[in-house]
């Protein structure tokens, strides 16, 4: 029986309409490469410019954040049956508290990159699993990336993976569910239900 929530926010939650290849283009970083990632292989003092670009872009998305589409009435009924959510995400603890604050998003845990190593390593998902003492099949880790799916894989917990995409849909390794988005949560819901 599932009895917890494990959420990305942007793309998932919220949508922060973030632009990802303008942000790698200011910080001439090559296409297609993981921001983080690429980042964290440069010399220090480029990084400190690159994460002062990334902090700006973040920032301004979380100012223009909005609930995506069927993810207010899911938060909602998951809340309505008591059943606790939280949030791992890529982003800072500064940006994802201004957007989960613009957004009234309550979440009981909230893992950033400031905490620890991010997704798709499971650190973040297992610190989740500590702190509620839950076993890992009784979560379910739900985003829309690949490293989402990844994360939560390896950490031992149910996924879904949200996308239209064919070719996301063809990660490895495979999400238990793949969704369009959380517009579709009562769909979502009845397979929590059947878990």
């Amino acid at each position: 029986m599932i009895q917890g929530v494990i959420f990305d926010l942007d793309g998932t939650l919220a949508d922060s309409q973030l632009d990802f290849e303008a942000m790698r283009d200011e910080m001439q970083l090559p296409a297609g490469q993981p921001i983080l990632e690429a980042v964290a292989a440069l010399p220090a003092e480029r990084q400190h410019e690159c994460h002062a670009i990334l902090r700006r872009h973040e920032l301004e998305g979380a100012a223009r954040a909005t609930l995506l589409p069927g993810a207010g009435e899911l938060l909602s009924q998951l809340e309505s049956r008591s059943m606790p959510i939280s949030i791992v995400t890529r982003n800072s603890r500064e940006v994802t508290a201004a957007t989960l604050s613009k957004l009234g998003i309550r979440s009981s845990l909230v893992i950033t990159r400031d905490d620890g190593p991010v997704k798709p390593d499971p650190w973040g998902a297992l610190e989740i699993i500590r702190h509620w003492k839950f076993d890992p099949r009784s979560l379910v880790m739900i985003g829309d990336w690949v490293f989402d799916i990844a994360c939560g894989h390896a950490a031992g917990t149910w996924t879904v993976l949200l996308t239209s995409s064919d070719d996301e849909a063809r990660c490895t390794p495979q999400p238990d569910l793949i969704l369009p988005s959380l517009a579709h949560y009562d769909e979502l819901l009845a397979w929590i239900d059947d878990r």
